[in-house]
């Protein structure tokens, strides 16, 4: 077992109600999949400042977006009703956020290298989030 998969086994002991379901393996890939958009974000903008390109707000927030989705999923969420929407609607934002992000380093990523690396990531990360929200909506019904 490695360290990510002992700390998700951790969390799902703690977990209570409708949240006790919760797909730990999605849960795990959306978080590397934050990691990995932060990442990509972090260099996109350092490289688009280095270059003088404008764009690099755009990376920085998605940057700190999914850093803050990424400690949210970390900590045990209260299994009530405004628990479970409140982290629904952080994926929702956190995709939409690199939706944003990715389309925007899409349009540089002829010029830019790291752009086009952080418009996939962010493609890659929003998609990670869907697929986590759909996958709570059957818990969100239970509730």
């Amino acid at each position: 077992m490695n360290e990510t998969t002992t700390m998700m086994a951790m969390m799902s002991e703690k977990m209570e109600g409708p949240m006790a379901a919760m797909d730990m393996t999605m849960m795990q890939a959306c978080m590397e999949a934050c990691m990995a958009a932060e990442q990509a974000c972090t260099m996109c903008a350092g490289t688009m400042a280095m270059e003088g390109m404008a764009g690099s707000t755009m990376c920085m927030s998605c940057a700190d977006m999914c850093h803050a989705m990424m400690n949210m999923m970390m900590r045990p969420m209260p299994s009530t009703e405004v628990g479970m929407k409140a982290l629904m609607s952080m994926l929702e934002a956190t995709m939409m956020m690199c939706r944003a992000c990715g389309d925007d380093c899409m349009a540089m990523g002829d010029m830019n290298a790291a752009a086009k690396m952080c418009a996939q990531v962010c493609m890659n990360c929003a998609d990670s989030c869907e697929a986590m929200m759909t996958s709570m909506k059957s818990m969100m019904a239970s509730m």
